[in-house]
């Protein structure tokens, strides 16, 4: 690694060299930023050559649970931690930048790392990090980075004093454009010799080149792939599960990884395992389909989510229906998922039922998301024994806005006449449509001259409801 000095950036040539930024965040106070770089290939971190700018979803909710536990660990509020986490973005993808630095040779295997391997890597340099800062810790990481480009930094040195050491390194390679555009203007019957193999194959897969080179930017070992030892088989092993061919391409440009994995070692054991805990042979294309990292991650991790998802209450029975019908439920941390379970807890909610009916709610934020919704109900007079009542049975308006879902309902709600007690039976009032459904029936309804419970007339189907209503009409004749 070439080491240049601040006085020696002006001679640095432009479009091939990428000059990191520093971050003053209190007087004295220098971060060398790496984290935003990290995405274009551009920067390393901390002495280390660059890793690719490719994090994985389950890395950084595991990220967030071992800050905010570090956090908490420090002597910060839950409070703070809480809006910390949520602030905190871009120093998130910096510490999985530096996973990706310290564990390179893993991602070049397509290997998850395990939660402790995380936290073995994370912790000292988060302790590091509150020896320099102490108490200001948490503004520290709210405002990372905050950069100053390097020659406004010059800029404001005493006369005569130079700038700090920074390290250079080379951005990272991918596949050669000049290949990848032959390849866009080839035709079937042109040269191929000059192409790739793998990218002859891919593009016959109907991958355009453009993902190709996008994944490959993103992910960098992906260039190294071949197709015989590692692509095709991968491929044909995702086809006997029952994918489409023509859903392979947006797989792979999901998680280019599942090529660099063993199917004897890595694969077939993972789908042999989620088999055994339920999940349906027939579904693996869907499942596949909608989350393909579940065949990325390590045994460990998803034995450790699954453990803790029968801590909480989720029957080893339903645990095949649960991962079918939201697979992404492995990708979250378990601290998060004991944070958001101690949550609904607190207001009385079984958190066994709720992992069943509504496992996509435990992903959201507990501030930014959960709060602010049940503080809705709570304000407008609902009891929390109702509001626990409501989430038992209709979790999902936790996923909908506030502010452009369930407000616009809540305000129409009170011109209907209808009472609070009718909301709290039938809470999936908030997934109906207010446009195309809500409204429309109300009117039909009122026109009739008849009343309807609130579920009957929005749960029935046309047909059922022009049923109903006109034997409501002969009722209130006769």
């Amino acid at each position: 690694m070439q080491t240049i000095r601040s006085s020696d950036l002006s001679s640095l040539p432009g479009p091939a060299f990428s000059i990191p930024r520093i971050q003053i965040t209190f007087p004295k106070k220098l971060f060398f930023c790496r984290a935003k770089f990290a995405e274009s290939g551009n920067a390393g971190s901390h002495n280390l050559r660059v890793a690719p700018g490719y994090w994985l979803e389950s890395e950084k909710e595991e990220a967030k649970a071992l800050l905010t536990l570090f956090l908490k660990e420090q002597g910060f509020s839950k409070a703070v931690a809480a809006r910390t986490i949520n602030k905190s973005a871009l120093f998130i993808d910096h510490l999985v930048s530096k996973l990706h630095s310290v564990h390179k040779t893993r991602y070049l295997s397509g290997q998850e790392l395990t939660t402790l391997e995380i936290r073995d890597a994370l912790n000292p340099y988060l302790e590091t990090l509150f020896e320099e800062f102490g108490e200001i810790l948490a503004d520290v990481i709210e405002n990372f980075p905050n950069p100053l480009i390097e020659e406004r930094l010059i800029e404001n040195l005493p006369p005569g004093e130079e700038g700090p050491v920074v390290p250079f390194s080379a951005p990272i390679t991918s596949l050669n454009s000049m290949k990848l555009r032959a390849l866009a203007t080839s035709t079937d019957d042109g040269p191929t010799e000059e192409v790739p193999p793998q990218i002859i194959y891919l593009t016959k897969l109907g991958m355009e080149v453009g993902v190709i080179e996008e994944v490959t930017r993103k992910f960098p070992p992906f260039a190294d792939y071949t197709v015989d030892e590692n692509i095709k088989p991968v491929v044909e092993f995702l086809l006997d599960l029952g994918v489409t061919k023509s859903d392979i391409p947006a797989i792979l440009r999901k998680r280019p990884q599942l090529c660099g994995l063993s199917l004897s070692e890595k694969l077939i054991p993972t789908v042999t395992f989620l088999e055994n805990l339920g999940v349906d042979k027939k579904q693996w294309s869907k499942v596949i389909c909608r989350f393909p990292a579940l065949l990325v991650y390590s045994r460990h991790k998803l034995k450790s989510n699954l453990d803790c998802l029968y801590e909480l209450g989720l029957s080893t029975k339903n645990r095949g229906k649960v991962l079918m019908r939201f697979p992404p439920i492995l990708s979250v941390g378990v601290e998060k998922l004991r944070d958001t379970a101690e949550y609904f807890h607190s207001i009385g909610v079984d958190v066994g039922t709720l992992l069943y009916k509504c496992p996509q709610i435990f992903g959201l934020s507990i501030e930014a998301n959960l709060k602010p919704v049940t503080e809705f109900f709570l304000e407008r007079g609902f009891s929390i024994e109702e509001v626990a009542f409501m989430v038992s049975r209709f979790g999902n308006f936790y996923t909908l806005s506030l502010s452009n879902n369930i407000m616009p309902k809540w305000e129409f709600f009170l011109t209907t006449g209808y009472a609070k007690s009718d909301l709290v039976k039938y809470p999936q009032y908030f997934g109906h449509s207010l446009e195309e459904r809500i409204k429309p029936r109300y009117a039909i309804m009122k026109k009739c001259g008849v009343t309807l419970t609130l579920k009957r007339l929005l749960f029935l189907s046309d047909s059922q409801l022009d049923k109903v209503l006109k034997q409501k009409m002969k009722e209130n004749a006769g």
